[in-house]
């Protein structure tokens, strides 16, 4: 349950500057090294509860994209999918992250795809879940953002919660309960969080992802494709044209999941995430274990 006596339990502990921006994050757990990126208008809140079991073998990473959770919300930064491709790259650099396994969700795909391919990051697996990666994306209501971002940002503030609270309803194909619309919804909802909401919508491009889509057959590690079955937001047959893509990549479906997977079906994502890792880590194990030491 998301409720406020928990809420000290769920803050990032750690900063990193970068270009002005402060980017909070947390480290958990040891063993191999994993990875957690959250889409939009997420933020690690939302993997939090699947990443931590996960800690018990792995080190997890979660952290918040600068313009998302209790990361910074500037209004001069560029919060667009370039911007935070290039910071994680940066971030893993700072973490001494060579081969990290990576799962990322949403937008947080194309932020993954795009330091993988464009900034030099090197994974030892990548999970790809309900992932923005191929055009077209982007609702009709990103559209008309885009088309009138400052209007927005001057909704009054019942109106606009109203909005997103729509907005953020309709990724989930079961229904949210209430604690969990208000865990979404809330850090979009005061003075910074308004304004916010609606630039990185309106920095929202397709050429981000255009500009890496002929590049994803470069993709060499393994590469697991997870999408809920009954996604609105990114339908279902994306995971299909991804697996053509990116042809050595597995595929799972999850039934009565819509975009919020990790909402929708948690103990099946959960499932099929640590069913993954076990396989991957192990065959990553034997890899390594075969490479002759240099005398």
């Amino acid at each position: 349950m998301w409720n406020d006596r928990r809420v000290e339990d769920r803050q990032l502990t750690q900063e990193l500057a970068w270009r002005g921006r402060t980017v909070r994050w947390d480290r958990i757990g040891s063993g191999p090294a994993l990875v957690f990126l959250h889409g939009t208008p997420w933020s690690s809140l939302l993997w939090r509860p699947i990443a931590l079991p996960m800690a018990g073998r792995f080190t997890v990473y979660l952290w918040d994209m600068p313009g998302y959770g209790t990361s910074s919300k500037d209004p001069s930064h560029a919060v667009d999918l370039g911007t935070q491709g290039e910071l994680f790259a940066a971030l893993l650099e700072h973490w001494g992250l060579d081969r990290p396994h990576v799962i990322a969700h949403d937008f947080g795909g194309a932020v993954a795809l795009r330091a993988r391919l464009l900034h030099g990051a090197r994974f030892a697996s990548l999970c790809l879940v309900d992932v923005v990666a191929l055009a077209p994306w982007g609702s009709p209501f990103f559209k008309l953002v885009q088309e009138h971002a400052r209007v927005f940002e001057q909704l009054p503030s019942a109106v606009h919660r109203g909005a997103v609270e729509a907005y953020i309803s309709g990724a989930s194909h079961k229904g949210l309960r209430v604690d969990e619309l208000r865990m979404l919804v809330d850090p979009w909802s005061d003075e910074e969080g308004q304004p916010a909401f609606y630039r990185q919508i309106a920095q929202a491009d397709e050429r981000f992802t255009t500009e890496i889509e002929t590049q994803l057959g470069r993709l060499t590690e393994p590469v697991h494709i997870v999408w809920g079955a009954e996604d609105t937001w990114i339908p279902a047959d994306r995971a299909r044209r991804l697996n053509d893509a990116i042809p050595h990549a597995s595929v799972t479906l999850i039934p009565e999941a819509g975009h919020l997977i990790q909402l929708d079906a948690p103990a099946a994502l959960s499932a099929e995430l640590t069913n993954w890792m076990a396989t991957t880590d192990a065959r990553t194990e034997k890899r390594e274990a075969a490479v002759p030491i240099a005398e």
